[in-house]
C-alpha cells in the first residue's frame, strides 16, 4: 500500500492549481539561502539575461536560473500559498514587492560572501538577512508578521571552504534567525542539512565520512540552538519552525522506490557548472541532478516537508519528520493513489494564532 501511494506520481504539484492566498494564509514569502533556494539571482548577475548558456547555472541543462532540472521548493511552496516572491536581483529602486522577496544566491556561504562565484560581491545568508533587516531598523519599522521567512544555508561552507568545525556556521544561521525575530518576523522556517556525506560530491571526492560527521554535528548544534531560542522570553510569540531535511533525505535514500526514484547515489549531470560532460535522459529517476543539487522531483518532497512542518508547527526540534501518513502524505499537498485514481487533499496551514 505504501508503494502504491508513494510511487509514480507521488506528489503531483506540477499538475495542481495554486491555492489562492486567503486571510488564513501567509501574505508574503521571504527566502534567505543558497543554490537550494535560488530561483534566479545568481543566474541574473552572472549574465543569464544576455547569454544563459554561460551563466551560473547554465541554461540548458539547468532550468531558468535554478540549480535543478525544473522548479525548486520555493516555487512549489509559492504555488501552494499563491505567492511569487520577487527576485532580489530584479528589485528596482522604490519598488515595493507585494508577495515577498527571494534573497537566496547560489554559492552563498552561511555568513558573508559567496563560495562559488567568489569574484562577484554576492551576499551570504547572514548578509541577505541584514539587507532585509537594515532598512527596517533604520526607519524604525517592523517586518510583516503574517509573512513566512525561510532560512536555509551552511552546505557550501562545508563543501567548498574546508571547514573542520560547524560552530561558526551554526552561529551564522542562529544570528540570521535572531535578527529576523528582532525586526518583527513571527513565522520563521529553519532548515537543517541533509547528510552531506551521502551526496554524489562526497562520494566522488572520497570525503563521505568526514562530511557525514560535519553535517551531523551541525544539525545537532543547530537543533540545540533553536531550542534555546524558543525558550528565550525574548522570542515569545515568534514561531520558529524546524524543517527536517536530514530525515527526509535519509528516508528517501534508504527506500528510493517508495518515492519514485531509481538512482540516489550518482547524478544525472556529469561534470561541474563550468564543464558539463553529459546529461542523462531520465532525470525523473534521479534524486540528484548534479553532484550537489537535487532534481525537481526531490524539490517537491522538500516543499511538501516544509509545508507539513508549517502545518504542524513542529515544536520538538529536528528529532523526526512527521510520518508520511500522519502528515497526510507530507501533509499539505494533494497526493495521488494511482490504483484508486483518487486525489486526497490536505489544507494549507492556518496561520491564525501563530503569533
Amino acid at each position: 500500500m505504501k508503494k502504491q501511494l508513494l510511487g509514480a506520481g507521488f506528489l503531483l504539484l506540477s499538475l495542481m492549481s495554486p491555492l489562492k492566498a486567503s486571510a488564513t494564509n501567509p501574505d508574503q514569502l521571504y527566502i534567505f539561502g543558497d543554490s537550494l533556494s535560488d530561483t534566479g539571482n545568481t543566474f541574473n548577475v552572472t549574465g543569464g539575461l544576455t547569454d544563459p548558456t554561460k551563466a551560473t547555472p547554465p541554461d540548458p541543462p539547468f532550468f531558468q536560473g535554478r540549480f535543478s532540472n525544473g522548479q525548486v521548493w520555493v516555487d512549489y511552496v509559492g504555488d501552494q500559498l499563491g505567492l511569487s516572491p520577487t527576485l532580489f536581483s530584479t528589485l528596482q529602486t522604490r519598488t515595493i514587492p507585494t508577495q515577498g522577496i527571494n534573497y537566496a544566491f547560489g554559492g552563498a556561504s552561511s555568513g558573508k560572501g559567496n563560495l562559488v562565484v567568489p569574484n562577484a560581491p554576492l551576499p551570504g545568508v547572514l548578509e541577505q538577512v541584514q539587507a532585509f533587516a537594515q532598512p527596517l531598523l533604520t526607519s524604525n519599522q517592523k517586518a510583516d508578521p503574517k509573512a513566512v521567512y525561510a532560512v536555509w544555508g551552511g552546505g557550501n561552507d562545508f563543501l567548498f571552504s574546508n571547514l573542520s568545525d560547524s560552530s561558526q556556521i551554526v552561529k551564522n544561521i542562529l544570528d540570521s534567525v535572531t535578527l529576523l525575530a528582532q525586526v518583527g518576523a513571527k513565522n520563521i522556517l529553519v532548515f537543517n542539512l541533509p547528510d552531506l556525506g551521502k551526496i554524489p560530491f562526497a562520494y566522488a571526492r572520497g570525503v563521505s565520512s568526514q562530511l557525514t560527521v560535519l553535517s551531523t554535528s551541525y544539525n545537532s548544534s543547530l537543533a540545540t540552538g533553536i531550542a534555546n531560542l524558543r525558550t528565550n522570553p525574548a522570542f515569545t510569540g515568534v514561531n520558529i519552525i524546524p524543517v527536517d531535511i536530514n530525515s527526509l533525505f535519509n528516508r528517501v535514500i534508504a527506500s528510493p522506490e517508495e518515492f519514485g526514484f531509481k538512482n540516489v547515489t550518482t547524478p544525472c549531470v556529469i561534470g561541474d557548472l563550468n564543464n558539463i560532460a553529459s546529461v542523462c535522459n531520465n532525470p525523473d529517476d534521479y534524486l540528484f541532478y548534479d553532484a550537489v543539487h537535487p532534481t525537481t522531483n526531490a524539490h517537491k518532497l522538500i516543499a511538501a516537508t516544509a509545508l507539513c512542518s508549517i502545518k504542524f508547527k513542529t515544536i520538538l526540534g529536528f528529532s523526526s519528520v512527521p510520518d508520511t501518513f500522519k502528515c497526510g502524505g507530507f501533509g499539505t499537498l494533494e497526493v495521488f493513489k494511482p490504483k484508486r485514481k483518487q486525489y486526497y487533499n490536505f489544507p494549507i496551514p492556518n496561520f491564525n494564532g501563530v503569533r
